[in-house]
């Protein structure tokens, strides 16, 4: 009888050990392991004023960020992101 009643909550115990573990989120500050958005191409921009950025072929779903902007916390690594900084100067350029 005492066999029984450890049988049930042993069985859920293996079972939770089995549930496979999602991977941790990344994070937006965490540098990613590729170029997936080319912002390679577009390093010189930095230090730059925010003009030269108008100029810039930027990819179609770039994102320019200003000093204040509110920005979404999604990581998308083949998004391109171009922030400004508070000289109105390019201050980062990443995938993120």
């Amino acid at each position: 009888m005492r066999m029984r009643a450890l049988a049930a909550p042993l069985a859920l115990l293996v079972l939770a050990a089995c549930e496979e573990q999602a991977p941790a989120p990344v994070s937006p500050s965490q540098p990613p392991t590729e170029d997936a958005c080319g912002a390679s191409r577009f390093q010189g921009l930095v230090g730059q004023s925010k003009d030269a950025v108008a100029k810039a072929n930027l990819p179609e779903d770039a994102r320019i960020i200003g000093p204040n902007d509110a920005v979404t916390m999604d990581f998308r690594p083949a998004r391109l992101n171009v922030e400004i900084g508070t000289d109105d100067r390019v201050a980062r350029v990443g995938c993120y």
